[in-house]
């Protein structure tokens, strides 16, 4: 009962103080009146202000009744009391009156932005109109401007000028009482005209282009009948070819290296003339071909083509200009890169083959006006490319280039010396500097064909005598190195038919081992040696150990032997006169040893003699009586006299037929 009362109360405060809502009439079921209460409605007839005064008022009094409240219970008022109650029922219209005014504010804030959204709208529509206007405006100003700047066809045909159309043409199309004061109708009259003359070239064209097919044919049928000849020749070329090296009249190279040949420096090609020339007449052996790369040996021939003035050109030369200037090189680049362009190879090269045992020689020729030449390497230390031509005329060691003007060339770009290059490029040497024509009395080469001529003959058997030399040495030395001492039968005459004496070791030692074995042992034979040119060798016989200095120009230059002794102490040429008399048999008798020409053998030869001496040595030697028992080395060689004079030398010389020894 009590809470029917609180609401029947509650609703009449509420209609006292909200006044009359505004009410909307529609039809619900039965067809009958319903009013329908609505907010929005009263919304529009209530001031924002007011509602906000309102809404001050309410939270004023709102707070005094909560005050009042709290000062009755705090007076010892209860819960249920009807002045509690009562104001308790008040603050409870002025919630609800809050709770409105709350609703009214949103629904006028959602009115709000609803006003300015659709303010929003109608501003985008607009600015989208002004928009579409601002790119009609500027599409028109785009064709206007085309328009303006728009140009005929007409004006990139090259129209004959006015005087001759007037000339050639005829009246009806040049009409010239109407093209002479309008420049329109001259302009049409003069494009009618030339297309009256494309007319008449275009059937001119066509009737070209019929006769050109015909002509075409006919090339075609000709060249379908050479190209059926071609195979026939071709094989009638290759039947030839067996004629051809029978008749030593190889037509298909010659003709193919002559074309190569074009595209040769001038010293290289002086020495191809020469050497082919010495093969033809004098040696049938040696034999030249041109071997590298054709196509860039000819674009290093083409002369540079001359450069354009064009706006193009000049064009290209600034953005090059401006790349240099971005790019700079460092100055080490810069001398590395002059290097090689001063060092660079010619693409082309020269082999002349001697034909001794596949042996062949390469030549080249470097930017640098000189000429080096390249061996092709091997194992063999006799025969690698740093020593087969070395010396092949006395002290020609082909380290340093013969021209002067390139000790200048070379200061310029930091090349101290030649010699450091000499593995990559090859040895300058003089000889092939004269084959190819060089002279060098000044700054400046000059290309002599008499020069080169002069001195093939003499170069060329030098060159066969070198490589048979050292063909014949390597052989040597295999047979050296497994213990074996070959002895033709030519040269069995010059030692006895049994030699005790055998060779333990061969081995090749470096300059320094060789200084420091001889400085200790052998210091009277160092001023013999030339640390330069020549090759040292350690071959280690029974009780005795030769030391041999070999020259590169062997055998001409003999090879020079320094024996040590290692038998009742240590022995040596400097300490018995008995080892410098072997060293001399070897030495300085060589001629005896020589053999058949041009002396080959030499080396094998001094070793066998050696052993022989060796063998002498140690037989002739006396025993001591103290010792009993068989002689360590029993007398096997039959000598005249076992020693003679103060030095007590021995018998070393051999004497053949009769097989014995004696002094010399």
């Amino acid at each position: 009962a009590m809470s029917d009362t609180l609401k029947k109360r509650k609703s009449k405060v509420l209609r006292s103080e909200m006044g009359t809502p505004e009410v909307k009439r529609g039809r619900g079921e039965g067809d009958q009146d319903v009013r329908v209460y609505s907010e929005e409605v009263e919304l529009d007839g209530r001031d924002p202000e007011d509602d906000y005064q309102q809404y001050k008022l309410t939270c004023e009094a709102l707070a005094q009744l909560m005050n009042d409240i709290q000062e009755l219970k705090a007076n010892g008022a209860k819960d249920g009391c009807a002045e509690v109650e009562q104001k308790r029922m008040q603050s409870c219209i002025h919630f609800m009156s809050l709770k409105k005014l709350n609703r009214l504010a949103h629904m006028r804030l959602k009115r709000g932005r609803d006003q300015t959204h659709e303010g929003k709208q109608r501003v985008d529509v607009l600015h989208l109109q002004l928009q579409n206007l601002l790119y009609e405006v500027m599409h028109l100003q785009k064709e206007i401007s085309k328009c303006l700047e728009f140009k005929s066809k007409h004006e990139e045909i090259d129209l004959v000028s006015v005087d001759e159309f007037y000339q050639e043409a005829p009246p009806e199309v040049s009409r010239t009482p109407l093209t002479k004061d309008d420049t329109h109708q001259l302009t049409l009259a003069r494009l009618d005209w030339e297309l009256e003359q494309r007319k008449r070239l275009a059937e001119q064209y066509k009737e070209s282009l019929s006769s050109k097919e015909k002509i075409q044919k006919g090339i075609e049928v000709k060249k379908e009948h050479l190209s059926s000849l071609q195979p026939g020749l071709n094989a009638i070329m290759q039947a030839s070819l067996p004629v051809q090296k029978y008749l030593s009249m190889p037509f298909e190279q010659t003709q193919r290296q002559t074309e190569i040949a074009r595209h040769l420096p001038t010293s290289l090609y002086v020495l191809l003339v020469q050497a082919s020339a010495y093969g033809q007449a004098c040696d049938k052996s040696l034999s030249v071909s041109i071997s590298g790369d054709v196509d860039e040996a000819k674009a290093l021939s083409k002369p540079p083509e001359d450069s354009q003035d064009d706006d193009s050109g000049d064009s290209d030369a600034e953005e090059e200009q401006e790349k240099t200037k971005r790019r700079r090189p460092t100055t080490g680049g810069q001398l590395d890169d002059k290097r090689r362009e001063m060092l660079k190879r010619h693409p082309l090269s020269l082999c002349l083959d001697l034909r001794c045992k596949g042996t062949h020689t390469h030549t080249h020729t470097l930017s640098i006006p000189v000429v080096s030449v390249c061996q092709p390497l091997t194992d063999s230390a006799l025969l690698n490319s740093g020593t087969l031509l070395n010396c092949l005329y006395a002290n020609d060691q082909g380290c340093e280039t013969p021209n002067p003007s390139n000790r200048y060339q070379f200061d310029k770009v930091g090349i101290s010396s030649f010699g450091d290059y000499v593995a990559e490029l090859g040895h300058p040497y003089l000889w092939v500097q004269s084959l190819g024509g060089l002279k060098f009395p000044s700054d400046a080469p000059e290309v002599c064909s008499s020069l080169s001529a002069s001195h093939m003959e003499s170069t060329m058997k030098l060159l066969r005598g070198r490589v048979l030399s050292r063909l014949a040495l390597h052989k040597q030395f295999s047979s050296l190195e497994h213990s074996i001492v070959p002895v033709s039968c030519e040269c069995k005459h010059l030692f006895p038919a049994k030699v005790l004496s055998r060779l333990a070791r061969w081995t090749t030692i470096t300059r320094q081992e060789y200084t420091v074995r001889t400085h200790k042992t052998l210091p009277h034979i160092l001023f013999a040696v030339n640390t330069t040119e020549d090759c040292c060798v350690d071959g280690v016989a029974i009780k005795g150990i030769a030391a041999v200095v070999l020259n590169p120009r062997y055998p001409v230059i003999s090879p020079l032997f320094a024996v040590s002794i290692s038998w009742k102490g240590e022995r040596s040429g400097r300490t018995d006169d008995n080892l410098r008399a072997m060293e001399s048999e070897v030495n300085v008798f060589k001629s005896e040893l020589q053999g058949p020409r041009p002396g080959h053998q030499l080396l094998t030869n001094q070793v066998a003699r050696l052993g022989v001496c060796l063998d002498v040595y140690l037989e002739t030697d006396g025993q001591d009586d103290s010792v009993e028992g068989p002689r360590e080395f029993p007398r096997e060689k039959m000598c005249l006299r076992t020693v003679r004079g103060p030095n007590r030398l021995k018998p070393f010389k051999y004497n053949h037929p009769q097989g014995f020894f004696s002094h010399r």
